[in-house]
């Protein structure tokens, strides 16, 4: 992937299409500078809905029109919305795959029609994406698993709930989690299965982890918050507590939880904040701006140091927050650092 891009723009938005929601679409003689960008993420889980939030204030500011669609987990499903955003003459396409080894002939279709698409939050295996704009999972899951490694001081048995296999957040993550167990071999992993980053699917696989190992687990790594409260749920429904939790996203629910000590910690990936750089950056290729077009999202750790700042952004002064997201994004593209807003232990670029 090129550092930088300029793209001309494409071809002027058409009148068709109707997403889960639109921005701007209401007026039928809308400014014809309206730029329609279609989105096609995995699912409407708690980290999109909230960068969901972002992107419609990014896309407000900047008139755009976003044409919203949710694939459910759905591989063919995706692969179908692409094709009609192909079809409805989008002017960028914005994707967050449900699994990386997927999309080849939607992503050779839209750049042989000049459609920039891009890839956001999960990667996808090709080399022909105008944009790739993704978090360091490796990272975030050898920081999750160094929390529990200190937590648990070096000795004990974990178990381990997975994304969905095959997409990159769970490959990479689950790399991050190895490097680490690597380090510790008196950390054992009882066992790992995907709860496909649901909470009441983790309820389910850790209750029947409970019934099979019982008071040996001593830790639960999550590879996103959803599931590591799934697991809470469930260790709380058999009488147990204190055993200690890492997650992954840094939501609500999962921020309170490291708050009231029930997580030992999470990384904060602000899906406000990245979904929206993705939506900018689709912009600046729209607009044949220059712009880097794989900027890296390195999430912070968050612990009880420093969760009442994320909390602060997240939840209690979410409305103030987004009243400064599209001046933060677009100072966060300029520096490449894109995941910068202010949490205790980040440093500004």
């Amino acid at each position: 992937m090129n550092i930088t891009a300029k793209i001309g723009a494409v071809a002027a938005a058409g009148a068709l299409g109707l997403g889960l929601t639109a921005c701007g679409a209401g007026d039928p003689a809308a400014n014809s500078d309206t730029k329609r960008i279609g989105v096609t993420v995995y699912d409407m889980s708690s980290f999109i809905t909230e960068g969901k939030e972002g992107m419609d204030t990014y896309a407000k500011a900047n008139n755009i029109e976003l044409v919203w669609n949710s694939a459910n987990n759905d591989v063919s499903t995706q692969a179908s919305q692409v094709d009609s955003l192909i079809n409805q003459g989008v002017d960028a396409i914005i994707v967050v795959p449900v699994q990386a080894d997927s999309l080849g002939p939607q992503v050779a279709a839209a750049k042989a029609k000049n459609i920039p698409l891009l890839a956001v939050n999960a990667a996808l295996d090709t080399p022909d994406l105008a944009g790739n704009v993704q978090p360091d999972d490796v990272a975030a899951g050898a920081q999750e698993m160094q929390m529990m490694a200190d937590r648990l001081g070096g000795r004990g048995n974990i178990v381990v709930l997975q994304g969905p296999l095959g997409g990159s957040g769970e490959i990479n993550r689950g790399k991050g989690i190895d490097q680490v167990l690597a380090k510790y071999p008196d950390i054992k992993v009882l066992a790992k299965d995907t709860a496909n980053w649901k909470r009441d699917e983790a309820v389910n696989k850790m209750k029947n982890w409970i019934s099979s190992f019982g008071n040996q687990i001593d830790g639960v790594v999550a590879q996103n918050d959803d599931m590591g409260l799934g697991a809470l749920q469930a260790l709380k429904e058999a009488g147990r507590t204190g055993v200690p939790i890492v997650g992954i996203d840094g939501i609500e629910d999962g921020l309170n939880a490291v708050k009231s000590g029930e997580f030992i910690g999470t990384s904060l990936q602000n899906g406000t904040v990245e979904l929206s750089a993705g939506l900018a950056v689709a912009d600046a290729l729209v607009k044949g701006e220059e712009v880097k077009t794989d900027p890296v999202y390195v999430m912070p750790a968050i612990t009880k140091d420093n969760v009442d700042v994320a909390i602060q952004h997240v939840v209690t002064e979410r409305q103030k927050f987004l009243d400064g997201l599209v001046e933060l994004t677009q100072q966060n593209l300029k520096t490449g650092d894109i995941a910068y807003e202010g949490i205790p232990g980040q440093t500004q670029p």
